[in-house]
């Protein structure tokens, strides 16, 4: 058996953070070293695993760092993670422009993976959005998005990656957003034209896809070459395995 990659948890105490400690279990391939928090009680974890935010630069070592926190915390989990030369896998909403470069940067030097959405089904949703798109020149083309009354932000980060995905394919979508009740995430997109409609939708029941999402690609994405990656790089490497 090969030997366990070393993992460091960022933004350990929000609500994905907590979901990725719960099922760190079902992957064997990592092994916890740190959980980084900026709230350190109720986490279930040894006293020596568990890293106030402030000590984050006296984290112990680590081959994969994985960042669920706040756009006000990330660039110090970024920093550290270039410093360490560890893989680096995000999925922090509200991103500046110029932290969306450093990210860039980052890949000249490590693994890096950003997403918005770390659901295989997203993934494999992007790809057939711009598959749509270039073979549907001209169509209208629609997103609608659904989410829990407490996301801010509109349109969700989803909605924008699925299309940016449609655009690819010459598409231009239009957007509209819902938040209503405990909605956990729908994205519904349609494509019409005179006569016809192709409608694709994506429907998450349970924040805990995007949990094993990031911890099954954070576990390929690390050892890999320096780079930009995607969660299609990983959909396609799942095909080649």
């Amino acid at each position: 058996m090969s030997t366990p990659i070393d993992l460091l948890v960022h933004g350990a105490s929000g609500r994905m953070g907590q979901r990725l400690l719960a099922l760190l279990p079902e992957f064997p391939a990592l092994r916890l070293v740190a959980a980084v928090a900026r709230r350190t009680s109720g986490l279930g974890l040894p006293e020596g695993l568990v890293l106030p935010a402030e000590r984050l630069a006296g984290a112990p070592a680590f081959a994969l760092m994985i960042d669920f926190s706040l756009p006000e915390a990330f660039d110090a989990a970024l920093a550290l993670a270039v410093a360490r030369g560890a893989a680096f896998v995000s999925g922090t909403t509200g991103l500046a422009p110029r932290q969306r470069e450093a990210l860039e940067t980052a890949a000249r030097q490590v693994p890096v993976l950003w997403a918005a959405n770390f659901s295989l089904g997203v993934a494999v949703l992007s790809e057939l959005v711009e598959q749509a798109a270039r073979a549907l020149p001209g169509w209208d083309l629609d997103i609608v998005e659904s989410h829990h009354v407490h996301k801010q932000d509109a349109p969700s980060g989803t909605a924008l990656a699925l299309g940016a995905a449609a655009e690819a394919g010459g598409a231009r979508p239009r957007y509209a957003s819902l938040r209503a009740g405990d909605i956990v995430g729908e994205h519904w997109l349609q494509f019409a034209s005179a006569g016809e409609r192709l409608e694709l939708a994506h429907r998450a029941t349970s924040r805990d896809i995007f949990a094993r999402g990031a911890l099954a690609v954070g576990a390929w994405l690390a050892g890999r070459p320096p780079g930009r990656y995607t969660m299609r790089d990983w959909v396609a490497g799942k095909r080649r395995a």
